[in-house]
């Protein structure tokens, strides 16, 4: 076990581990509140206020210090009022900016105390003009009003917002770039801490939009077989009517940046139409790599073991992975929790399966290893299975943390309450400690700091006042001189 000077420490507790490393449960918080920070007013076509929080736990990234990023998916679409859309609305596409503090507990089963905070959301948008569905046809609002067109009214010229929609979208295939539907599931921030990557299910898409204004700067063009011909805005129809593509609902919910802000890896959470057609690859979800300079992108395979999907990926490193499969039961779906785990992979030395179907792909399937059993470390921690959540979604690398002198690295896990707190619970977030014994080869990723506006002007109003304290102090030194 590594021990470090105490001067190097982010924090500091009093207690120490047992002497065995392993891998526990530092701390859990609750993100409590009903209203986001975007600012928007006015309620969606379910009834539902513009600026619910919640869901915030699909995507969850470290951006450095105690600032972490979170992406709701498409909207609270649980709430049913129109199966004609997939009880989709016009939720505005957007992340949210987190404090998660974390600090040394004197009291309490758990060593530390964790404290979210939101601090701020961004909505998603393009400078340029989106495919939005007219409604015609589709029914109504909860009101009993014609459901009308999925553009949202807070678009302007040079401003048009992602929205959950599934009706959002226009001619050719789900890979259309100008599409107005999106369905967020991962978020990675550059190394530059300038921009971010979000991953989504409808296309599947990876965007990337600047990380102060939620600008679009550039979509991925993706491999062609993760893409469906025949669109729909109810997902099973696009299933059931394509014989290749992404499984509705079930895109790419996974993505992955490599420690030097080179690489994206994204993970579909199942397999593709084409591919569950096989009893050889009918457990293979398709891992995408795509180089963020040149676009090239490759293939390779993953087989589920435990879980029904994947929810995530994060890097360990340049080259080894950590993927979340799970199931979907647990706290959300009225059962309890069974296979929620992390899985460790090495894509060096890995075969591309770009164009390969059937037993030549599930050949070329990557080896993978255990790395947590979410779900007993809960239970190990005294929470029970029928409380935790179904949906474990975001999973990121955060802080390392001392701990009675030695270093630990933390794992930052987050749920998807799927907008429906009192049936999934509340957001919350689970911190595990973890020594180089237990991950070795771990790399982190270095985000640059960017300040909040209001940090900026924190900063300045603090550079004047620091500028006046010394030109005070020189005039005392001359006083007396």
């Amino acid at each position: 076990m590594r021990r470090i000077p105490a001067a190097l420490f982010l924090f500091s507790a009093f207690a120490a581990l047992p002497a065995h490393a392993s891998i526990v449960l530092l701390a859990k918080g609750t993100l409590n509140g009903t209203s986001d920070k975007s600012g928007l007013s006015g309620t969606l076509e379910n009834g539902m206020p513009a600026n619910i929080l919640g869901g915030l736990g699909s995507g969850l990234t470290y951006a450095g210090g105690n600032t972490f990023l979170a992406v709701p998916d498409r909207g609270p679409n649980a709430t049913p009022y129109n199966s004609a859309v997939d009880d989709t609305v016009s939720y505005i596409s957007r992340f949210h900016t987190l404090d998660l503090a974390l600090t040394a507990s004197s009291s309490g089963s758990l060593p530390f105390t964790l404290t979210p905070t939101l601090n701020s959301t961004t909505l998603l948008s393009s400078s340029t003009p989106l495919n939005y569905g007219s409604g015609a046809g589709l029914g109504t609002k909860q009101n009993g009003q014609p459901l009308g067109s999925g553009a949202p009214a807070e678009n302007s010229a040079g401003k048009y917002y992602f929205t959950g929609r599934s009706d959002n979208f226009g001619a050719g295939n789900s890979g259309n770039a100008q599409n107005g539907r999106f369905d967020p599931e991962s978020i990675r921030v550059s190394n530059d801490g300038k921009s971010v990557f979000i991953s989504d299910e409808y296309g599947p898409y990876v965007r990337q939009f600047d990380r102060a204004t939620g600008s679009l700067i550039k979509t991925f063009t993706l491999p062609a077989n993760l893409n469906v011909a025949i669109l729909s805005p109810k997902g099973k129809t696009e299933t059931t009517t394509n014989t290749s593509g992404r499984t509705d609902n079930k895109g790419m919910e996974g993505l992955a940046i490599t420690p030097d802000g080179k690489t994206l890896v994204g993970i579909m959470q199942a397999a593709l139409i084409q591919d569950a057609a096989s009893s050889s690859t009918k457990k293979m979800v398709r891992i995408v790599t795509i180089d963020i300079a040149t676009g090239t992108t490759k293939e390779y395979g993953y087989m589920l073991t435990a879980g029904s999907g994947v929810s995530e990926i994060t890097a360990i490193n340049d080259h080894e992975f950590l993927v979340d499969e799970r199931d979907g039961a647990g706290l959300g779906d009225g059962s309890s929790a069974v296979a929620k785990r992390l899985f460790r992979i090495d894509l060096s030395g890995a075969q591309d399966i770009t164009g390969l179907t059937g037993s030549a792909a599930a050949a070329k399937a990557v080896g993978k290893s255990s790395f947590l059993d979410i779900v007993s470390a809960l239970n190990a921690a005294g929470i029970s299975s029928d409380q935790i959540p179904a949906k474990i979604e975001g999973v990121t690398f955060g802080q390392d943390v001392s701990y009675g002198g030695d270093l630990y690295h933390t794992l930052y896990i987050a749920n998807d309450n799927d907008f429906v707190p009192d049936t999934a619970g509340p957001n919350q977030f689970y911190v595990f400690g973890f020594t180089d014994a237990d991950l070795p080869g771990l790399v982190r990723q270095q985000v640059a700091p960017i300040p909040e506006p209001a940090s900026w002007a924190m900063m300045i109003a603090g550079f004047g006042l620091i500028g006046a304290m010394q030109r005070r102090r020189a005039r005392v030194r001359l006083f007396f001189a």
